[in-house]
């Protein structure tokens, strides 16, 4: 039996990650900077721990996670947020012995621009869309002229802030509301597909690629299904070779008709992948870098955040008019929060929901940002501590 330490406990991801471990004989611990009841009250958990924030309390933040880790002997630490990069950034002032699944600094940032991703995803085998990097609209629009493009911040998430223009960029587009440099990028037509990897100095050690079928308002997926692509895993396969990658590495893509795929960008951190992976499967064994070939979801059943499949799938279906098609895909959906025998993070999650409105109300912001703002990083340089 081995410990595990799962940071960014508020997310669905650090749920479905505690479970797993600890149905496989690890002892689990959770550990974050805002409440995350919605995984520390799971029958799987152990322990949990809070942490100060990561972003506004850096040293504090490293000297507290050396203390859990010493505390509860802890033998791997699996981030699921963005303090994946506070992790890599700081990783020399972490015990030697623990096993942490980050990459090299420079190049966790390389892969977070979602500039810079786009020169470093060449020549792996997939279409890299047309893209310029522009600090002011007047520049996105002189290079994108009247075609249809995509507009984002260089370093975003959740596709926050994110300007989906299929008609060309209109006359009376708001200037950028977010300084810093953007992405004006071709707009791919196809199927939107993510993908979900481990890989450990190049070695692909889990992949699943899956539908994001619903969405919250183009952002965060909440019902997905696995959409296997040998062009896709070919892809990751070639580029965790070339970047000599370790850690958990996810892709964006749109597929065309034609069966071409263009990869958008990257987050090398956990996302919504991670739900499709049963109990036995060895994703636990891929990130503690033991497993001795590729993980694959062992079933292709669908999985989604029921809650919200319900009231926000509910109303675009009635907004579509696809009420059937919705009520279908509802019923062959297996939640991801509340499963049998472990259904208090349901109300754990809804909990953290009134503490992320109460944040959102003191700092004036949106329940997202609330939710994500402690643990963010957008490029902004990292002090030696």
């Amino acid at each position: 039996m081995s410990n595990v330490l799962i940071l960014g406990g508020r997310a669905p991801a650090a749920l479905d990650h505690a479970r797993r471990f600890a149905h496989q004989g690890w002892t689990v611990t959770i550990a974050d900077s805002i409440p995350c009841r919605i995984s520390g009250w799971s029958r799987s958990v152990t322990s949990t721990v809070r942490l100060p924030s990561a972003r506004f309390a850096t040293q504090a933040y490293i000297a507290a996670l050396c203390q859990a880790i010493r505390t509860h002997r802890i033998d791997l630490v699996v981030p699921t947020c963005e303090e994946v990069f506070y992790l890599s950034r700081y990783r020399p002032l972490l015990p030697e012995s623990v096993r942490i699944p980050v990459g090299v600094f420079d190049t966790m940032d390389t892969l977070h621009s979602k500039w810079r991703f786009l020169e470093a995803a060449q020549g792996c085998g997939a279409v890299v869309p047309d893209s310029a990097c522009v600090e002011t609209l007047e520049q996105a629009r002189i290079w994108a002229g009247t075609d249809a493009v995509v507009l984002k911040p260089e370093y975003s998430r959740f596709g926050v802030h994110v300007r989906l223009h299929p008609h060309g960029i209109p006359k009376d587009a708001p200037p950028f509301d977010i300084p810093g440099r953007w992405v004006v990028q071709r707009f791919c037509y196809g199927r939107e597909l993510c993908s979900y990897s481990v890989v450990d100095r190049g070695r692909l050690l889990a992949h699943v690629t899956y539908r994001p079928s619903y969405r919250l308002k183009g952002s965060s997926s909440f019902f997905f299904e696995a959409c296997p692509s040998s062009a896709i895993q070919d892809f990751v396969e070639a580029f965790a070779r070339k970047m000599d990658y370790s850690g958990q590495l996810s892709f964006d893509w749109v597929e065309a008709d034609s069966g071409e795929v263009q990869v958008l960008e990257c987050n090398p951190r956990a996302v919504s992948g991670v739900h499709l992976f049963g109990l036995d499967d060895g994703l636990p064994a891929a990130l503690a870098g033991t497993a001795t070939h590729c993980v694959v979801p062992g079933t292709q059943a669908a999985r989604m955040i029921s809650a919200v499949m319900l009231a926000a799938g509910g109303a675009q279906a009635l907004r579509h008019l696809a009420v059937r098609p919705w009520w279908q895909d509802f019923r062959r959906g297996r939640d991801v929060i509340a499963v049998p025998d472990d259904r208090l993070p349901f109300l754990g999650g809804l909990m953290d929901l009134g503490s992320y409105a109460r944040l959102a109300i003191r700092d004036r912001c949106s329940l997202r940002q609330a939710a994500t703002h402690d643990t963010e990083w957008d490029g902004e340089a990292l002090a030696a501590l």
